[in-house]
């Protein structure tokens, strides 16, 4: 299973390579910068669940879990089992989960 650390690069890659989004560090706050508006939303959903094969329901979509590259990286090691989130400030933020 990939660490923290690799998720948060595959993640910077994704929104490089796929969104074509530029985003400075991995604690932005991609909604503040502008990066993330509704349609990169809902494309960035799409090429998380293909990418990691995960799948994103209506209740996992608090803003916070999407707010960051980190907090991103934190969702998918939960919705993965990953243990290793150390990078990441807090524990993801899934409906009807604890995350850590």
């Amino acid at each position: 299973m990939p660490t923290a650390a690799e998720l948060q690069e595959r993640i910077g890659r994704l929104f490089a390579d796929r969104l074509n989004l530029d985003v400075p560090s991995a604690g932005t706050d991609l909604f503040e910068a502008g990066a993330l508006d509704s349609m990169a939303f809902v494309e960035l959903l799409a090429h998380l669940e293909r990418e990691f094969g995960i799948a994103v329901s209506l209740q996992d979509l608090e803003m916070d879990n999407f707010r960051t590259i980190e907090s991103i990286a934190g969702f998918v090691a939960a919705r993965l089992g990953v243990k290793e989130v150390a990078l990441q400030p807090g524990p993801a933020r899934i409906a009807g989960r604890s995350g850590g």
